[in-house]
């Protein structure tokens, strides 16, 4: 997946403040602080020699030595004063104090070292804040059991492994014995990152599919993360579906990863999607499914419609003598766009 701009931003002030503290810092041990390879360190560092404050002459600019940066080694000579402490606004101070109280919300999951970490930049940024933040009331909202959020956070916290019992997408229950490596929450949901010793691979497990969780007396082996870990992405090899949706279908957008939206004239728009479990693609046309107007491929449409058929069957004893339209991705399995024709 491609680098946000706002992550390379983010890691760049970063590195300027890390090289303040540090001087003759070879490229390899950059690399490793941040989490990138030793190519991205140069490259960030070359648009870094490029980028200073309003005049842009070679005095404006964040400089290197360049002796040391052909040996491999990262010397900052002049920072332009990024390093300096900001002065927060209202404005900023308020979004910095509702993002610490949201993460209060993982507490569960962090040891006491970051614990204390969090209560201490919260209480700082209230005091800076003042008035401004008494009104701020924020909660981020772990959907999982209490008692899954404290072993994961144990686990975490001694470095031990897990056992799991997760149901998965197509509401298959397994048992999974996995290393932890980290909690993250993405838009709606809360996400534990593991290693799974099942398949030898990374896995991302939704916190609120965990059925219960037990952390075992075997230490967790260390693995690196991949880089974009924080990041759902689908498997690449996955069948590509297309689906058409009406305008007032936008939520699809911003509740699920797509890798390609196109607007079409008549104001609908069609998202393509990587689909590794056939029953998260079912229940998310069903939900959508009067805004649903093509599905391609046409065997996808099929399977969709058949699952609305059966779902109606099911509650037709509720439904009395009358007949019930099928939703529209009956009719998206049954008509083929000239695209598909």
């Amino acid at each position: 997946m491609p680098e946000r701009a706002s992550d390379r931003l983010v890691r760049m002030l970063g590195m300027i403040a890390y090289l303040q503290r540090h001087e003759d810092v070879r490229v390899e041990d950059v690399a490793a602080q941040f989490g990138v390879t030793p190519e991205q360190v140069m490259a960030d560092v070359d648009t870094l020699w490029v980028t200073g404050t309003p005049g842009y002459l070679p005095d404006d600019l964040i400089d290197f030595d360049a002796a040391s940066y052909e040996q491999g080694v990262v010397r900052l000579t002049e920072g332009r004063g990024v390093t300096r402490p900001l002065r927060l606004g209202p404005r900023e101070a308020v979004a910095l104090v509702a993002a610490l109280r949201a993460l209060a919300a993982l507490r569960p999951a962090l040891d006491p070292e970051r614990a204390a970490v969090l209560d201490s930049a919260l209480a700082k940024v209230q005091g800076a804040a003042g008035d401004a933040a008494a009104g701020v009331d924020v909660e981020l909202q772990v959907n999982a059991r209490p008692e899954v959020v404290a072993a994961v956070g144990a686990a975490l916290a001694e470095r031990r492994r897990l056992l799991l019992r997760y149901v998965d997408a197509s509401d298959v229950t397994s048992e999974r014995e996995v290393d932890p490596l980290r909690l993250v929450t993405q838009d709606e949901q809360s996400y534990l990152i593991a290693w799974s010793l099942e398949a030898d691979a990374e896995r991302r497990f939704r916190m609120d599919r965990i059925v219960a969780a037990t952390v075992l007396d075997a230490p967790a082996t260390a693995h690196t993360l991949s880089p974009d870990a924080d990041e759902f992405s689908p498997d690449p090899s996955a069948e590509l579906v297309t689906v058409r949706l009406a305008g007032r279908a936008r939520w699809v957008v911003e509740s699920v990863p797509v890798e390609a939206t196109r607007e079409l004239a008549d104001g609908s728009f069609e998202v393509d999607l990587r689909v590794v479990q056939p029953a998260w693609l079912r229940h998310l046309l069903l939900q959508a499914a009067d805004e649903v107007r093509a599905v391609r491929p046409p065997h996808v449409a099929r399977e969709v419609a058949d699952a609305a058929r059966a779902a109606l069957a099911a509650y037709a004893p509720l439904l009395g003598p009358s007949p019930v339209d099928a939703p529209a991705v009956d009719a998206a399995a049954s008509t083929k766009t000239a695209e598909e024709a």
